[in-house]
């Protein structure tokens, strides 16, 4: 077994981050930081493949493991567990909140970009939401509700309570279906129905409401439900 120290120094994952940025660095090199000291048998950069192969989508599934499968991996205690969630999770808002902002949201493709990398591979469903001012343009995201593994239902509340604080003009609201299949259910339609309807009373129209799947999504606009 080689351990980390007994690595070229120019080939250690810290000094290689140094010297040639982040960017540079394996997936396995990236997490072998976090694990920062390896076990008694396995180096910190073993201990990182292990975790990596929990996934066989690899570092794009383990955005949805939870400590406890963290914890399956040999050398992973809670408290590393717990590390990688974190990191995996802000990485998770990085992308969500990343330069849409300002985005013009001009048809239902567009919208879809906006929400489909965070939203495609996701095991439990998500309800997120982008508030536009009156050039269509994003002037803030947020989630809104997220559920079980099939479910995620909102109330026009939860909807529209940040968007009247921030004066939006419009919202568009997404979510995803675990199954990878967009197409809407009787739940999905009614409550799309309900969110128009409160919307108009409020003076925020629901521009779109988007059914994200993997690579696929239905806009309930254009299929005119909205």
């Amino acid at each position: 077994m080689s351990t980390l120290k007994q690595m070229p120094e120019s080939e250690r994952p810290r000094e290689k981050l140094l010297r040639t940025g982040a960017g540079g660095l394996s997936n396995t090199e990236l997490i072998a930081l976090i694990v920062s000291n390896g076990t008694k048998d396995q180096s910190a950069l073993e201990v990182s493949s292990g975790i990596l192969s929990l996934e066989k989508d690899g570092i794009r599934g383990l955005v949805n493991c939870q400590p406890e499968e963290f914890m399956r991996v040999k050398g992973v205690g809670e408290a590393l567990a717990c590390r990688l969630c974190a990191a995996l999770e802000l990485g998770r808002r990085t992308a969500f909140c990343d330069s849409a902002e300002k985005t013009l949201m001009d048809r239902p493709s567009a919208a879809a970009d906006i929400f489909m990398k965070d939203l495609r591979h996701l095991q439990k469903e998500k309800i997120c939401l982008a508030m536009l001012n009156a050039k269509g343009e994003i002037v803030a995201k947020e989630e809104v509700a997220s559920g079980g593994l099939s479910s995620a239902c909102v109330s026009p509340r939860e909807v529209f309570s940040n968007a009247v604080r921030k004066g939006a003009y419009a919202v568009v609201l997404a979510h995803n279906h675990p199954s990878g299949d967009p197409t809407p259910s009787a739940a999905d339609i009614t409550m799309t129905k309900r969110i128009v309807q409160a919307g108009e009373l409020l003076g925020i129209k629901l521009e779109d409401h988007i059914i994200i799947g993997d690579g696929r999504y239905i806009s309930l606009r254009e299929i005119g439900i909205i």
